[in-house]
């Protein structure tokens, strides 16, 4: 069985250009001829050729793709160890590649487009996109999610240093606050609450009162943010919460 240059440039997916190049320059020769002289392509000259395009995809220029093939040492069963080893190597720089790509995509979605040096600057072992699939699904089709992600995108790594700073320094001040025993209904906890709805506002997104309670609720109702607060201080969330109630029901609905 023998194909022509034609069927041949169609198995491959190549031109038949390519198959005259590689004729020409003693690379790929066909093992038979037609008596008008026409190229005929035998099965050993289509191992031979997939072996050509599997070096060439890997980067391997055509004069080295010639030494590796007739390597007089090598046999069949060592190309393809050979070829095993790179592909896998080429699999796994790939993978390293699409991981950075998707970290560097999903950052830039976030608005969070830091270096990991910046990053790690700026939020230490915090993960600011932690919850974010999960913040999407919940509000992704909201304006203040909209809202959120514009504000974002245009945030350098002094803006986020800084709303980071303003965060935990509020943080501390509720601490001692808790420390001080203050009720969550009295005028220094309902100042705190304001000023964390403010703060919301500023960076993120408008937060009026109804939306501030809902936050409250969540903040008690996962575990997740209750530990988040609780860890700075036992009782926190709920401290929090009753707090942020507290201040909306004083305030004008």
């Amino acid at each position: 069985m023998s194909y022509s240059v034609g069927q041949v440039a169609g198995f491959a997916g190549v031109t038949v250009r390519t198959l005259h190049h590689y004729d020409e320059i003693g690379l790929l020769v066909p093992g038979g001829r037609t008596h008008a002289g026409h190229r005929r392509y035998t099965e050993e000259d289509l191992d031979r050729l997939q072996r050509i395009l599997f070096y060439r995809e890997l980067g391997f220029p055509l004069d080295e793709v010639a030494v590796l093939l007739d390597d007089p040492d090598a046999d069949p069963c060592a190309h393809l160890r050979r070829q095993h080893a790179l592909l896998t190597a080429r699999i796994e720089k790939l993978r390293r590649m699409a991981e950075a790509v998707e970290h560097a995509m999903e950052a830039r979605r976030m608005g969070i487009d830091l270096t990991p040096e910046e990053r790690f600057e700026v939020f230490g072992d915090e993960d600011p996109e932690q919850y974010a699939e999960e913040a999407e699904a919940r509000w992704g089709d909201t304006a203040a999610w909209a809202e959120s992600q514009r504000r974002a995108a245009a945030y350098g790594k002094e803006d986020w240093k800084r709303l980071k700073a303003e965060a935990d320094a509020w943080g501390e001040r509720y601490v001692r606050l808790l420390a001080a025993g203050e009720p969550a209904t009295g005028e220094a906890a309902r100042a705190m609450a304001e000023e964390h709805r403010q703060h919301i506002s500023q960076w993120y997104y408008e937060c009026p009162y109804p939306m501030h309670r809902c936050l409250a609720e969540m903040y008690v109702a996962d575990e997740r943010f209750t530990a988040f607060y609780d860890a700075m201080h036992p009782g926190f969330a709920e401290h929090l919460h009753d707090a942020i109630l507290a201040n909306a029901d004083l305030r004008p609905s």
